[in-house]
């Protein structure tokens, strides 16, 4: 495999690592822009993804602090799965996806990168978006600005709260 340099991915590496969940922090900070806070909601709320597989992948996340479903109030859990069917139709209509990833890696062993505290991805997907360069290549193109999405996406779901109760926290 060839390797390709990311420096936008420098800071990842280079910052201190933080005690507090990353989770946690962005919930609980008043910096959604900064942060790329899409929505919040009563128990959850959505944010995208810094080091996306695909652009215009979010999160939809619980402000309760838990690493497993099991455990996780059947309330969060409804409104967790009502805003993913949500951000699917989000998805589409906004970024034109043709279907999309959704999925949770339970656990360090399943590949979760922050398996400490449980979230929802959802990945946009467009027909033929792996192609040679991903393949054969091994390097991803992003072809549209991440802050153009994330803007995009957060104008959506702003519109969408004040037509919808599950939005208002």
């Amino acid at each position: 495999m060839k390797d390709e340099f990311a420096p936008w991915r420098a800071q990842y590496f280079a910052r201190p690592k933080d005690s507090q969940c990353v989770f946690c922090k962005i919930a609980s900070e008043n910096r959604d822009s900064e942060n790329f806070v899409l929505f919040r909601a009563k128990n959850c709320f959505g944010v995208m993804n810094r080091y996306p597989y695909t652009l215009g992948e979010f999160m939809v996340i619980p402000y309760k602090h838990i690493d497993n479903i099991e455990s996780l109030d059947t309330q969060i859990w409804l409104e967790m799965s009502q805003i993913v069917q949500i951000g699917v139709a989000v998805l589409k209509r906004v970024l034109n996806a043709s279907g999309v990833n959704i999925g949770m890696n339970l656990g360090a062993a399943a590949g979760a990168g922050i398996a400490e505290h449980i979230h929802y991805h959802l990945v946009p997907r467009w027909e033929r978006d792996t192609n040679f360069i991903t393949t054969i290549g091994y390097t991803r193109v992003h072809g549209v600005p991440f802050m153009e999405q994330f803007e995009s996406l957060r104008d959506e779901f702003k519109r969408l709260s004040s037509e919808n109760s599950i939005f208002s926290k």
